[in-house]
């Protein structure tokens, strides 16, 4: 009963804090105004699902491509109530109900990676998302990983980095859940459906913080390899520098 009524209160509260941005969106772009209100609805998702989110480092505010580890959904909610960011996502999101839709309006890219000779159509959209100033971010594992190790990062869609289409630096982030990420990380063996629920109904609230390791110049590096590679080891290392031990993230034996 007491989870049912975490759930209903943290529900309730995604649903006020998109009654109250929804409406103020579409009031500006009925004025072709920039709107503020995705990215602070993000941060106010985060809140209701119980998400305190801090970070380290200095996050760029623009003319920044952003990549990170991927724990839980709950990361688009923390990084783009944060910074403003658009993501990079599978296509197959853009049909979720409702999901899809309010990516879409946060300018999500969503690209088909499954599909052959897309590449280079894939490149060219991202390309043309960058064209705007706004933070675009992509999780290179290509799914969530367990919050504690770092799946192999994926390298194809970082080719749009090389040459960028403009002076655009790349700035690691590293999510970190700390003793809770193994509690919370969905790992393919729950649904969408059954993780959210499980997370709506989760006791307590959530630290969650944003690590913004030092970023870099993508023209610097020869190959998408290489910048794979240096992005891949920044997060790592931060990782490595940030990990609980197992005796406290798995609790007494």
């Amino acid at each position: 009963m007491v989870a049912q009524l975490r759930r209903f209160r943290r529900i309730a509260a995604l649903i006020g804090a998109l009654a109250l941005c929804l409406p103020l969106h579409l009031i500006w772009r009925l004025l072709r105004l920039r709107s503020p209100w995705p990215p602070r609805f993000l941060g106010l998702a985060a809140r209701a699902v119980g998400a305190r989110v801090s970070i380290t480092g200095s996050p760029l505010a623009a003319d920044v491509f952003f990549i990170a580890n991927h724990v839980s959904w709950i990361d688009i909610l923390a990084m783009g109530g944060t910074t403003g960011t658009a993501f990079i996502a599978k296509d197959d999101i853009a049909a979720w109900p409702m999901v899809g839709w309010l990516a879409a309006l946060n300018n999500t890219v969503f690209i088909t990676r499954e599909r052959r000779g897309s590449l280079n159509d894939q490149l060219l959209i991202i390309r043309e998302a960058m064209a705007g100033h706004q933070p675009l971010a992509l999780f290179p594992e290509g799914t969530t990983g367990d919050g504690r190790t770092l799946l192999p990062f994926k390298p194809s869609l970082l080719a749009v980095m090389l040459p960028p289409p403009r002076a655009v630096l790349v700035q690691p982030v590293h999510i970190d859940y700390g003793a809770a990420a193994t509690d919370i990380a969905w790992t393919g063996e729950e649904s969408a459906g059954a993780n959210a629920s499980r997370l709506f109904a989760r006791a307590g609230s959530l630290p969650v913080t944003l690590h913004f390791l030092e970023p870099f110049d993508p023209a610097a590096l020869p190959d998408r390899k290489a910048l794979t590679a240096q992005a891949q080891k920044r997060i790592a290392a931060s990782l490595a520098a940030h990990a609980v031990p197992s005796a406290v993230a798995d609790g007494p034996v």
